[in-house]
């Protein structure tokens, strides 16, 4: 699925499933929580915290997806192309970082 297949499948899902998008304002409480859920999983299979009972069954490329979910919604809502920003971002950071990360004596 490419980025533009993704954002109209999501907007397609929202508007016959979910109703209607849930205000920026929410949608932006949403990610934030969302961030949270990978950051726990991630905490506890990377990191040094142990996993409770309540993080059973959670898995990291669901939680990655909730985000990607909620990131989509709220390109769509804000009328962003997530393709053509991704583009321009990389084209930025190619150019500001050409030899920046290659320099980086903490990379090697």
């Amino acid at each position: 699925m490419t980025i533009e297949e993704a954002q109209q499948t999501v907007d397609t899902w929202i508007t016959t499933t979910g109703v209607r998008y849930f205000n920026e304002l929410t949608n932006m409480a949403m990610l934030t929580e969302e961030v949270g859920e990978v950051a726990r999983i991630i905490a506890r299979q990377y990191g040094e915290q142990s996993f409770k009972e309540s993080d059973k069954g959670r898995e990291l490329g669901d939680e990655l997806a909730d985000v990607l979910f909620v990131v989509i919604c709220l390109a769509n809502q804000t009328g962003v192309d997530l393709t053509e920003a991704l583009t321009r971002n990389l084209a930025k950071k190619t150019q500001r970082d050409s030899q920046r990360h290659r320099n980086n004596e903490k990379l090697k």
